[in-house]
């Protein structure tokens, strides 16, 4: 099978996002760290590690379905923040936007009667609503503590 090239570009374009998105994130990772908290740091290393791996998914069913793979140049991501509600607040954007991506390429998939790349999104279409839920969590719970200190949230957190 061989993928349009127009979905083939919008999906390389989606590479380089998701590289985006995982760079931002150990940027996040770092910042956390700074602040001596290990545990959001250790959640933002994964999720970097995750976004990698979603870069990983779109380049391997390029190749699957004869399509190009080229890589984009990655803008830098911010590594500077105002506080952990700021990061989150950015983590929460960088979701949404990737959300409205996945989105448009699920809507040319189905402009274009793509019905293997339709099923391919399917995945990442379930996956941004976890990843905006986790988000939107965390920025609850940090909304929640008010004044009170960030070491909450950070006890709170799963210890890996």
């Amino acid at each position: 099978m061989k993928i349009s090239k127009k979905l083939n570009d919008a999906i390389n374009a989606q590479i380089g996002e998701e590289l985006f998105a995982s760079n931002g994130y150990a940027n996040m990772a770092a910042y956390f760290n700074s602040l001596g908290l290990a545990r959001l740091s250790a959640m933002y290393f994964g999720q970097s590690e995750e976004e990698r791996e979603h870069a990983l998914k779109f380049v391997h069913y390029l190749m699957e379905v004869d399509g190009e793979v080229a890589i984009p140049a990655v803008q830098a991501a911010s590594y500077e923040f105002d506080g952990v509600k700021g990061a989150l607040e950015s983590a929460m954007a960088w979701e949404q936007d990737v959300t409205g991506r996945i989105n448009r390429l699920m809507d040319l998939a189905i402009e274009e009667k793509d019905y293997a790349t339709q099923d391919f999104l399917r995945w990442f279409v379930s996956e941004q609503v976890e990843e905006e839920a986790n988000v939107s969590h965390l920025l609850t719970l940090v909304e929640a503590l008010g004044n009170r200190s960030i070491l909450t949230l950070e006890a709170y957190l799963p210890q890996k």
